[in-house]
C-alpha cells in the first residue's frame, strides 16, 4: 500500500490530544445541561435547497453522491453536507414542533463541514458546539444577552485564553445603511463582513466599484463599523454621524439593553463593536463573534446571533437566538501554538506487570479489581524482564506499575516509575494521587 498523503482541512488528532478534545466537550456539555438546555443531534446531510435559502454560497457546500447512482441521477433530491448547525435545527424544529415544549432550549455538539480554503483555525471538517433558544411566534430580548452568558460560562470551564464577545445589531447596522439611501442593505453587510479579513481600504473599494456607493456612503459605512466601545456609549457615537431611521433606533436600544444586562451579569464580557456584520443572511438582530486573546488574527472562535425567520413554514414562526463555539477551531489554535497538550497518550494509569504466560490470569484479576473502582488500568503484552515491562510503561506515559504477588498470602507491591519508590499495595483498596486518576491537560 501506497504511503497515505493528509487531507488538508481534516484534521486528525493524536491521542492525547483528542483526550484534549473529548474533555472540552464533556465540560461543555456540563454547562450547557446546568442551565437547563437539551441535547439534539440532526442527520448531517440536508437537502441542497434548504441549505443554500439563506444566503450560503454553494461552492462552501459539500454535495454527497452515491458512487453507484445511475448516471442519470436516480436521487430524489440533492443532497449536501450541513454547513453549520443553526440551519438543521430550524428544519428540525419545524418537524418536530408538535412535540416540543416552548422557548425550547437546545444543545448540539456535532461535526460540520464547508469548502473553503484549509488555513491556521479553518477547516474543512470540525466540530461545533451550539445552544439555541427558539420560541413560537416571538421571543423575548432577554435571551439575547442568556446566550452569551452561557457561551462565557461554557469558555471558562476550558484551559484556554480569555476570550471577548464582540457583540452588534443587524437592525442597527441595517437601519444605519438605510438612513443613507443605500439600496441594498444585506450586499453592504456581507462586504464589511470581510473587514478583519481583507481591510478597510479593499472593503471601500468593494462598496464603490462593486455595490455602486457614493464616497460619502462608503465612508460612512466605515465609519460606522469604527466604532467598539466596552459600555453603551456606542449609541451617543452612532447618533454623532448624523444618519436616523426607526431601524436604526430600534437596532441601538436592543444593543444597549443587551449589552447592559450581559455586562452586568459578568463584568466586561460583552464589547460592542459595530464592524460585526455576521456574513450570513439569516441573521435579523443580535450578533456575536468570540475572540481568544492572543489569537484574534485567527478570527472568531465563536459566532452566532438573532434570527427570527428562519424557522418558519406558512403561518408557523419560531424566532431563536444562538450562538455556536467552534472546538476544532480552538483546539487548532492552542495546539499549534504549543499552549496546550495532555499529561500522557493512553488514558491508563496502571500497568500490571505479568511473571509469566502461566500467571497471566492473577494479573488480569489485580487489573479487573482496580477497573471496578474507576482505575484505568492495562495488563503488560508480555511476560518480558521486569524492566523491559517498565520501559513499557514509560513510554506510554503510564505513572505506576503493579507486581502481582508471587505467593497466595503474599503482598502486592505497586511501582511510581517516575520517582521510584515502590510500596505494598492491596488491589482492593489502593489509590492512585488523585491527579494521575486520568490524563491531565496541561499549559505553558
Amino acid at each position: 500500500m501506497a504511503r497515505p498523503t493528509a487531507l488538508s482541512g481534516f484534521p486528525e488528532w493524536l491521542p492525547g490530544e483528542q483526550f484534549v478534545e473529548n474533555t472540552f466537550v464533556e465540560r461543555v456539555r456540563r454547562v450547557f445541561e446546568l442551565h437547563g438546555f437539551a441535547p439534539v443531534e440532526t442527520r448531517a446531510v440536508e437537502p441542497l435547497d434548504q441549505l443554500l435559502r439563506k444566503g450560503e454560497t454553494s461552492k462552501e457546500v459539500y454535495t454527497l453522491r452515491r458512487l453507484q447512482a445511475a448516471p442519470e441521477g436516480d436521487e430524489k433530491e440533492n443532497l449536501g453536507l450541513h454547513f453549520d448547525l443553526t440551519v438543521p435545527f430550524a428544519r428540525y424544529v419545524l418537524e418536530n414542533a408538535g412535540r416540543l415544549h416552548f422557548p425550547f432550549r437546545r444543545y448540539q455538539i456535532q461535526k460540520v463541514w464547508r469548502g473553503e480554503r484549509p488555513q491556521e483555525g479553518r477547516y474543512r471538517e470540525f466540530r461545533q458546539a451550539d445552544i439555541d433558544i427558539v420560541d413560537r411566534d416571538s421571543l423575548a430580548l432577554h435571551y439575547d444577552y442568556e446566550v452569551p452568558v452561557v457561551a462565557a460560562e461554557a469558555l471558562a470551564a476550558l484551559p484556554i485564553p480569555q476570550v471577548t464577545v464582540h457583540t452588534s445589531n443587524r437592525k442597527l447596522a441595517q437601519g444605519f445603511y438605510q438612513g443613507l439611501e443605500i439600496a441594498d442593505p444585506p450586499a453592504v453587510l456581507r462586504v464589511v463582513d470581510k473587514l478583519d479579513k481583507i481591510g478597510p481600504e479593499k472593503v471601500a473599494t468593494e462598496l464603490r466599484d462593486t455595490l455602486g456607493l457614493s464616497d460619502a456612503q462608503a465612508t460612512a459605512c466605515l465609519s460606522l463599523a469604527g466604532i467598539a466601545t466596552p459600555d453603551p456609549s456606542f449609541a451617543e457615537r452612532v447618533r454623532a454621524l448624523g444618519v436616523k431611521s426607526d431601524l436604526l433606533d430600534e437596532g441601538l436600544h436592543e444593543l444597549t439593553v443587551v449589552m447592559e444586562a450581559a455586562n452586568g451579569l459578568v463584568p466586561g464580557l460583552l464589547l460592542a463593536d459595530l464592524s460585526i456584520a455576521r456574513g450570513l443572511d439569516y441573521y435579523t438582530g443580535t450578533v456575536y463573534e468570540a475572540k481568544m486573546r492572543g489569537f484574534e488574527k485567527a478570527g472568531a472562535v465563536g459566532a452566532g446571533g438573532r434570527y427570527d425567520n428562519l424557522a418558519e413554514s406558512g403561518s408557523d414562526r419560531f424566532p431563536g437566538v444562538g450562538i455556536s463555539l467552534g472546538i476544532t477551531r480552538i483546539l487548532g489554535l492552542l495546539f499549534g501554538a504549543g499552549a496546550l497538550a495532555a499529561s500522557r497518550q493512553v488514558p491508563a494509569c496502571v500497568l500490571v506487570a505479568v511473571t509469566s504466560e502461566e500467571t497471566r490470569a492473577a494479573s488480569d484479576s489485580v487489573a479487573a479489581a482496580l477497573r471496578r473502582r474507576g482505575i484505568a488500568t492495562e495488563v503488560a503484552p508480555a511476560a518480558a524482564k521486569f524492566g523491559k515491562q517498565i520501559r513499557h510503561a514509560d513510554r506510554r506515559g503510564i505513572p505506576f506499575v503493579w507486581f502481582p504477588a508471587q505467593a497466595p498470602d503474599g503482598p502486592h507491591e505497586v511501582k511510581d516509575i517516575r520517582s521510584g519508590d515502590q510500596a505494598a499495595a492491596d488491589p482492593a483498596t489502593w489509590e492512585p494521587p488523585a491527579i494521575d486518576r486520568v490524563p491531565e491537560i496541561r499549559t505553558p
